[in-house]
């Protein structure tokens, strides 16, 4: 995994409301440490952030503005300076100013973790995909919940996350884990310093 210098961390709803007992069981319970830990590698390497919130317009929605579950979760809050995104749609491209503000930066790499992989994470990535970028998503950043199909079976939060996965792999996107994408953050700014 190699990135630009302007490789853009993308970090999808990962709000309060994520943690609304509505959502049931999910999967890799630690991402949100992950979240942390990129967040601040993208920090020390001066590269760029985009913070997406979910503003619902559903009026039960944990996500909904002015209620406990909009704000971002403590590993995910943006600094001063840090770019934060709207959007009401599951996809951070629509209705939102994300494409312009990319395009702004020169970006034409994305990293992409956060919430729910099934949803807006893969839903993002298509789109993102779709318009040109070369995008990576972190998987073990990403979680999902369970999901009942249309039979009525239940499909565990792990089951949803791997399948959701698959679509995105090859097609829109590449799939790495944490360590790689740090690993990558670090060298991107390295090359940078070595041809000044």
């Amino acid at each position: 995994m190699r990135l630009p210098c302007d490789a853009a961390l993308i970090v999808i709803d990962v709000q309060n409301a994520i943690d609304d007992s509505r959502w049931g069981p999910r999967n890799n319970p630690g991402a949100e440490a992950i979240i942390a830990e990129l967040l601040a590698a993208w920090r020390a390497e001066a590269l760029p952030i985009f913070h997406i919130r979910h503003d619902s317009t559903e009026p039960h929605s944990p996500y909904r503005p002015n209620t406990p579950g909009h704000p971002f979760k403590p590993e995910a809050t943006p600094l001063a300076g840090e770019a934060v995104i709207g959007k009401s749609a599951n996809s951070a491209f629509v209705e939102t100013a994300l494409e312009e503000a990319l395009d702004a930066i020169g970006a034409t790499t994305l990293v992409v973790c956060g919430v729910l992989t099934n949803n807006s994470v893969e839903t993002t990535v298509r789109h993102g995909g779709n318009l040109g970028y070369r995008i990576f998503v972190v998987a073990d950043a990403c979680w999902a919940v369970d999901k009942r199909d249309l039979t009525g079976r239940l499909w565990p939060a792990a089951d949803v996350h791997a399948l959701s996965l698959a679509n995105m792999q090859g097609e829109y996107a590449e799939v790495v884990d944490s360590a790689a994408a740090l690993r990558a953050a670090a060298m991107a700014n390295a090359r940078r310093r070595k041809q000044r």
